[in-house]
């Protein structure tokens, strides 16, 4: 086999514009996870009634299930629900108005939510409970607490799974082909199938997400040398 590396180089330009629909779908489904996992780690340390259990149960049933059925069950069945509430109400708007990007980011917040669940409150176990009575003895708030306290300690020890949260998630985003969004590798497809090189293509989309990858490790990196200097009583 013939590698033709100029084809290569070419298809690395053609994918660049797909680059900011891979990096979006990983910021919402990045941030929106983080948001909802905070409150389900929450809702879990601190044994609310009811909600807790329900938290448990959805971060069991969500990291139980492939990210692929989530995006397939929410494509399929939530437009039937939009449809049928709309029906409902006499309104003339159909689920069809949505962009086929709103369903994938749904889906992998959905699926992001547990894990970063997961992430979230293994970095709030690591902070002492003594730390919450202090705030607390000083006349802080629990809200308060959490916020000026708890969770920047709670985060500094979560960097390293933060990371690769964060990785994992970019990588991820690459079943958004299925319901049609153009992403890095969707957009390797089209390019490959002018003159039928895809080994070239799918190559070049590799070498974007490895250097994506890098760019996040670096990141990472940085963060927590950042952190550990904080620690050691540095300069932050």
């Amino acid at each position: 086999m013939n590698l033709d590396l100029a084809f290569i180089a070419e298809a690395l330009l053609k994918l660049l514009p797909a680059v900011p629909t891979t990096l979006l779908l990983t910021a919402v489904s990045v941030g929106c996870g983080l948001a909802a996992g905070s409150v389900l780690a929450l809702l879990r340390l601190f044994s609310v009634p009811v909600l807790g259990r329900l938290a448990a149960g959805w971060v069991t049933v969500i990291r139980g299930t492939p990210m692929l059925t989530h995006l397939l069950l929410l494509y399929a069945g939530l437009p039937l629900l939009l449809d049928s509430l709309a029906g409902q109400l006499g309104s003339s708007w159909t689920s069809a108005r949505i962009p086929m990007i709103a369903f994938a980011m749904l889906s992998f917040s959905v699926t992001a939510s547990a894990y970063g669940s997961e992430v979230i409150r293994s970095g709030l176990l690591a902070v002492s409970r003594g730390q919450m009575e202090a705030a607390l003895s000083v006349g802080m708030t629990v809200p308060q607490a959490l916020r000026r306290i708890v969770f920047p300690q709670a985060l500094a020890a979560s960097v390293p799974n933060l990371t690769n949260f964060v990785i994992g998630m970019l990588h991820a985003s690459t079943l958004a082909f299925v319901v049609s969004v153009v992403d890095i590798n969707a957009q390797a497809e089209i390019v490959a199938s002018t003159n039928w090189k895809y080994f070239e293509a799918f190559l070049a989309a590799a070498v974007l997400f490895w250097a994506m990858t890098l760019v996040l490790e670096r990141i990472g990196a940085a963060l927590e040398k950042r952190v550990n200097r904080y620690h050691r009583g540095g300069v932050a």
